[in-house]
């Protein structure tokens, strides 16, 4: 991986680290390209149950590199990053099947508020803040955050948080419903690998299902929804974690999981 993005597997946890402190963590293409490689490496990876995204420096991502992409406005697809960065990132993130942890050390703008919210749980530093951005250099929302933001705290919050661009604080924001577990900066590393290595050590195969129904329950009826969730708990039901799972609480043991 490129120094732009750092990337570490420890016992079945895979740490990506965005590492442009001096630009705030803004995504130039080298950047993009090594995120987005180091998410489907950790994607492919069996060994890997469970992904830690964070930042080093003070930010988490303020989203596009603005010095770099003006270079590309007089192309006829300047926008073409999109289509070839955003998207396989946030697909990438979702689509796993293992939780992703986003540890939100600092400010999370445009993009990095949306790779922030594409991930399946969120520790937030108590410093860190938000800001949707897109409006405020005349864009509308990529990275995933037209179908995110609106499922976390509703239409009209949504709007009101993309058409006026502002800064929202840690506290606002969990407040709001946009983060699971609100913590003092100088914490924020340890708690968000403990909430990653937890999960890493999880029952993997339930998880990856978990992540299924919820996305495959945003746009279905109820009824297609208890079929996806018969499917899904006959797939989480045959392995071996949950062999493990019901002989460990008739042992009135601790299950110790394998991830398959």
């Amino acid at each position: 991986m490129a120094d732009t993005v750092l990337y570490e597997v420890s016992d079945g946890l895979a740490t990506v680290t965005i590492n442009r402190p001096d630009a705030m963590n803004a995504m130039n293409i080298e950047a993009k390209v090594a995120l987005r490689d180091a998410l489907w490496a950790a994607g492919a990876d069996s060994a890997v149950r469970a992904v830690l995204l964070t930042a080093t420096g003070r930010a988490f991502c303020v989203g596009q590199d603005l010095k770099e992409h003006v270079q590309s406005l007089t192309g006829d697809d300047a926008m073409r990053t999109v289509r070839e960065h955003y998207n396989p990132i946030v697909r990438a993130i979702t689509g796993m099947a293992k939780p992703v942890v986003a540890g939100v050390n600092g400010v999370a703008a445009g993009a990095g508020f949306g790779f922030a919210l594409a991930a399946d749980y969120r520790v937030v530093a108590d410093t860190a803040s938000f800001n949707t951005a897109f409006a405020g250099v005349a864009l509308t929302a990529d990275s995933g955050m037209s179908w995110t933001l609106p499922r976390l705290i509703g239409p009209s919050r949504a709007a009101d948080l993309l058409l006026f661009p502002r800064s929202l604080s840690a506290r606002e924001a969990y407040d709001l419903g946009l983060v699971n577990k609100l913590v003092p900066a100088a914490e924020l590393a340890a708690e968000a690998t403990a909430v990653a290595r937890t999960l890493a050590a999880g029952p993997t195969v339930a998880y990856a299902a978990l992540k299924e129904s919820m996305a495959y329950g945003a746009g279905h009826t109820l009824a297609d929804a208890l079929e996806k969730e018969d499917e899904l708990q006959s797939r989480a039901g045959a392995s071996e974690d949950h062999r493990i799972a019901v002989e460990a609480f008739l042992a009135k043991e601790k299950p110790r999981y394998v991830g398959r």
